[in-house]
């Protein structure tokens, strides 16, 4: 049991110990109804509440019984019977809401400070696990049950210093969130123009000083299948589908492999493309460095092409569940690839410094991607490693 009295983690300034108080002294339930003229709320798990009004959600509510609904103010906690899977949500704006819920008020609480408490695994999985009743979709909470929790309490000023702490962490998450989204948007808009459309022999998005028409030629013909081997000196590399070749030696996969027959593995270059009869769900995988594959793979090489270029084609949707879909046999898990049929499949061709310079644009916007991917991680990381040690 945790005896400690002062959070592990604290600001400048604060040095009384902490409290354990139950949730309904420190929160008051409150139902205040007639209040017709209020919006009419939503409640998102996770997300606070938003206006009925202002939603493109378009769920059913009794609107004869407005009068009937509780109003909830900003900053007040609102729990359902069934919130045990994701702990109180509070009220991002003031309105009403379906007299299903149970709304809570507290005087001189930061609402931040408590709602990251709420939410935590520490209140749900532990502290509220004991007030919850019933088996899988009919579990539910007794809200009486959990007015008794204990739950950390300390000077307004400390909650309010923490609670804007993680307000700002939580205003960098969402912006680095939006800005990967938007990247990923541009990315999606950007590879959806740049191949030529069905009975179109030029890209609707182009860049400055290309013009002549593409064609559309035989996978076979752009790409040659090679089978080298005898190149044990090579790295052994794993194919990780969606994210290019990594060293068996550099994973913290143990995946078995046959070491005793290596002679037989086949080399494959950086840059060339890799194929298991299975590869039906993600296309077809670009090796990111050279090294020797298990001979279950196809390892095809073209000479004049642009990599990255052609590695967004074979992994697009068009590629995969259009052209590649009538050479794929089988059923559900026994499916494989008609590699001789694939070799048919008329893919995209233009001049290898269009291809290049597309290639380099698709390039920048993943390494922009991976970047903001990066620092949301991290800041998450952050604010997870903060929350655990700003709490008793």
């Amino acid at each position: 049991m945790n005896n400690r009295k002062t959070p592990i983690i604290r600001f400048k300034g604060f040095t009384d110990d902490w409290e354990q108080r139950k949730l309904g002294k420190v929160f008051e339930e409150y139902s205040e109804k007639n209040h017709e003229d209020l919006p009419t709320l939503m409640i998102i798990q996770g997300g606070g509440t938003i206006r009925r009004d202002e939603s493109d959600r378009s769920l059913l509510y009794d609107k004869a019984n407005l009068a009937n609904y509780k109003m909830v103010n900003e900053g007040d906690f609102i729990v359902h019977l069934r919130s045990f899977e994701g702990g109180l949500e509070m009220a991002t704006n003031t309105g009403i809401i379906s007299p299903a819920y149970h709304t809570f008020h507290g005087e001189n609480t930061d609402s931040r400070f408590y709602y990251s408490y709420f939410r935590s695994k520490k209140f749900i999985d532990i502290d509220l696990t004991p007030h919850v009743y019933g088996i899988r979709d009919g579990r539910s909470i007794d809200i009486e049950g959990m007015k008794t929790v204990k739950i950390p309490f300390t000077s307004y000023e400390e909650q309010k210093a923490i609670g804007m702490f993680i307000k700002h962490l939580d205003h960098l998450i969402t912006l680095h969130q939006r800005k990967l989204e938007k990247l990923k948007i541009v990315k999606k808009a950007m590879l959806e123009n740049c191949f030529p459309k069905n009975g179109e022999k030029v890209p609707r998005f182009r860049f400055s000083g290309f013009t002549g028409d593409w064609e559309q030629r035989k996978l076979g013909k752009v790409f040659e299948e090679y089978s080298e081997k005898n190149h044990e000196d090579l790295p052994t590399l794993m194919i990780i589908q969606g994210g290019g070749t990594i060293r068996r030696d550099e994973s913290d996969r143990s995946l078995l492999y046959d070491k005793a027959n290596l002679a037989n593995y086949k080399m494959v270059n950086e840059g060339d493309f890799i194929v298991h009869l299975r590869s039906f769900e993600g296309g077809l995988e670009m090796a990111t460095n050279t090294g020797i594959i298990s001979p279950a793979y196809h390892t095809f090489h073209g000479e004049n092409t642009d990599s990255r270029f052609y590695y967004s084609y074979f992994r697009s949707k068009k590629f995969i569940d259009i052209d590649l879909t009538p050479h794929v046999y089988g059923i559900r898990d026994g499916r494989s690839i008609d590699i001789e049929g694939m070799k048919t499949v008329k893919i995209p061709f233009t001049s290898y410094e269009e291809q290049k310079a597309i290639g380099m644009f698709i390039k920048h916007l993943d390494h922009l991607i991976t970047l903001h991917q990066r620092k949301l991680e991290k800041l998450k990381i952050i604010k997870k490693s903060f929350l655990e040690k700003m709490f008793v």
